[in-house]
């Protein structure tokens, strides 16, 4: 009964994940190629407006990264266009405008490449080692960014680890510990786990797991908290009680990722995926924040959660067979098409009121990251449940 069920789900979702692939080759590859890259330095902008053109915003660190990885996945998913290039004048661009001379990378550069924010984030020294796998695996030249990604690494090492194995938001402050740098931390140390040579990945793999499960994690209700103190308790304020659901369920997909290097993970992963579904979703949409007693406190939602909780549940059902979670994961991919119905194709809505409507602003280039892995993700399990 179940294996017929999951059939039928699986199914299902082929049809979405056909028109979702004719939307990326066809329409958001192209529209982010021509429109989302600098003419002039080979920078990747910030955001396009809602008539598919580039805006002059300040350009953050992470988007550099983000976006050698979605178009790191391009050829894979059917795209024919000029990803070689995109990607080495991306890393190019990235290395030669945001890396300091202590080999970290500031988080904010003018449109013209000019440095506006030297801080040095870890949340953006992540985003630099998951750029460098793409770049590795994209342009074949694995030795050459794996020697950079382990020298990034140590010096991450130095310049943000504390006494209790956790590191710092940012380099020489020590008041707060974050959770959500860490979690991009461990998804740029299982990229390279899988392609890597270096043992420390591995290494790091498990050490971030660990502090997940050991200080990260609520006790009580099994959720992933935003900030704490660097004593280990809630951040004051409003800030140390906002569960985050998209959080839950990225959390949930690389503690599932973890299992083969750091078990037992499955149950912790599994009570996050469940109550970023559970409490965190409204309307079909996942929302964008809860109170530490699951109470919503914004009910709006991005469309990044949608990306998260469609990749936590794929890999959920993948590795447990339950339909439950390839109905979830149905009506996690089913969610991303209103935010797609752009009157521009290739771009997308940011934000979904909780009455359903959509507020018109520019599409962020940092949630093509998201939504690309999604779609990575859901290509992945429906050719493995095959």
């Amino acid at each position: 009964m179940a294996h017929r069920e999951n059939a039928g789900h699986r199914a299902r979702l082929a049809t979405l994940h056909a028109k979702l692939i004719g939307w990326l080759v066809n329409e958001a590859y192209p529209r982010w190629a021509h429109y989302g890259i600098d003419p002039k330095n080979g920078g990747f902008i910030e955001a396009l407006g809602q008539d598919g053109l580039g805006l002059p915003h300040p350009r953050r660190a992470r988007v550099h990264p983000r976006q050698i990885y979605a178009f790191g996945q391009a050829q894979a998913l059917g795209w024919s266009g000029e990803v070689m290039g995109i990607i080495s004048r991306g890393m190019q661009y990235f290395t030669a405008r945001y890396r300091r001379g202590d080999g970290l990378f500031r988080t904010l550069a003018a449109a013209d490449g000019t440095a506006l924010d030297e801080r040095a984030l870890l949340y953006d020294q992540a985003f630099a080692l998951l750029g460098l796998a793409a770049a590795a695996t994209a342009l074949g030249a694995h030795d050459e960014f794996e020697e950079r990604a382990v020298a990034l690494r140590e010096t991450i090492e130095s310049h943000f680890s504390t006494a209790d194995g956790s590191l710092r938001s940012e380099d020489g402050a020590d008041a707060i510990r974050e959770s959500n740098p860490h979690m991009h931390l461990l998804e740029a140390c299982l990229a390279w786990a899988e392609i890597g040579g270096d043992p420390g990945w591995t290494s790091w793999v498990r050490r971030l797991a660990e502090l997940a499960v050991s200080r990260f994690i609520r006790k009580g209700g099994g959720a992933i908290g935003e900030v704490y103190t660097a004593a280990w308790q809630p951040a004051p304020g409003l800030a140390g009680r906002i569960i985050e659901p998209g959080h839950q369920f990225e959390w949930a997909w690389l503690l599932l990722r973890c299992e083969p290097l750091h078990p037992p993970l499955r149950e912790t992963a599994l009570r996050l995926l469940a109550v970023g579904d559970q409490y965190g979703v409204r309307h079909g949409v996942a929302i964008n924040q809860l109170l530490d007693d699951f109470t919503v406190t914004d009910a709006n939602a991005r469309f990044w959660p949608q990306t998260e909780r469609l990749k936590a549940a794929l890999l959920a059902a993948t590795v447990t067979g339950e339909p439950r979670f390839w109905t979830m994961a149905h009506a996690a991919a089913a969610s991303f098409f209103p935010y797609l119905k752009t009157s521009v194709p290739g771009l997308w809505f940011d934000l979904q009121r909780p009455d359903g409507t959509f507020i018109d602003s520019p599409a962020p280039a940092s949630t093509f990251y998201h939504l690309v892995g999604a779609i990575v993700a859901l290509d992945t399990a429906l050719r493995s449940s095959a």
